[in-house]
C-alpha cells in the first residue's frame, strides 16, 4: 500500500508551512520523504539548496518528533550537544554551543537533568534545542505539540517557529490542531496519500 500518492511540492527558504490531514493520511510519510528519512518507491527528490541526501543530517535539516524522542541515558546538555558530536564537531566546541543553545531555549535550569526528571513540555523545548544546535535550513516538525496542553503547545510552537525565524529557516509542521495551523503562513492538506491542496492563509 502506497503511504504517498502522486504528491508534488517545494518548500522554499523561510516558509512555515502546516500539513494537515486525519491519522493515516500519509503527514509523517511526506516529512520523512523531505527530510531523506525515507526513500521512495517511484518519482524524485531534491534538495537544491541544500545538496546531497547523505548531506542532509545531522546538520541541514532537523526533525522535531511527535515525542521528544531524547537520549534517556544522556542529560539535557549531552542530549543537546549530541547531534554535534555526529558531525564531527569537537566535544568542547559541541559543549560550547549546547550551552548556547540551552539559553537560547530557556532551559538552561535543566542542563544537568535526564529526560525523566522533567515535565513533556520541557522535555519537547529541550528536543527543539537539539534540532537547531546545529543552526539547520530546514526544520520538520511532526505533531510536535499534540502530547502538550494547550498552554505548553502555544509555548512550545512559539520557541520552533522564533528559532525558525531567527535562522531564515524553512519549517513544515504536521499537526491536527487548528490552531497550530492557523499560526503557519500555509496549509498543505494530506488526503488517503494525496497532497491535495497547497494554500496560503491571508494574514
Amino acid at each position: 500500500m502506497e503511504a504517498v500518492r502522486g504528491a508534488s511540492c517545494a518548500v522554499y527558504p523561510g516558509e512555515r508551512i502546516a500539513l494537515i490531514g486525519p491519522s493515516g493520511s500519509g503527514k509523517s510519510t511526506l516529512l520523512n520523504l523531505l527530510g531523506g528519512l525515507d526513500t521512495p518507491t517511484a518519482g524524485d527528490l531534491s534538495w537544491p539548496g541544500l545538496g546531497p541526501r547523505e548531506d542532509l543530517r545531522p546538520g541541514k535539516v532537523a526533525c522535531v518528533f511527535q515525542g521528544p524522542s531524547l537520549l534517556l541515558p544522556l542529560s539535557v546538555i549531552e542530549n543537546i550537544g549530541f547531534p554535534l558530536l555526529l558531525q564531527g564537531v569537537s566535544e568542547k566546541e559541541a559543549s560550547s554551543l549546547a550551552e548556547e543553545a540551552l539559553a537560547r531555549f530557556g532551559v538552561g535550569h535543566l542542563r544537568d537533568k535526564l529526560p525523566e526528571e522533567i515535565s513533556a513540555g520541557q522535555q519537547q523545548r529541550v528536543a527543539i534545542a537539539r534540532a537547531f544546535v546545529a543552526q539547520p535550513s530546514l526544520v520538520l516538525a511532526d505533531e510536535p505539540t499534540s502530547q502538550l496542553d494547550s498552554i505548553s503547545a502555544n509555548e512550545v510552537l512559539t520557541t520552533l517557529l522564533n528559532a525558525a525565524a531567527d535562522l531564515g529557516a524553512a519549517a513544515v509542521v504536521a499537526t491536527h490542531d487548528p490552531l497550530v495551523a492557523g499560526r503557519l503562513d500555509i496549509v498543505w492538506e494530506m488526503d488517503d496519500g494525496y497532497l491535495k491542496t497547497s494554500v496560503v492563509c491571508s494574514t
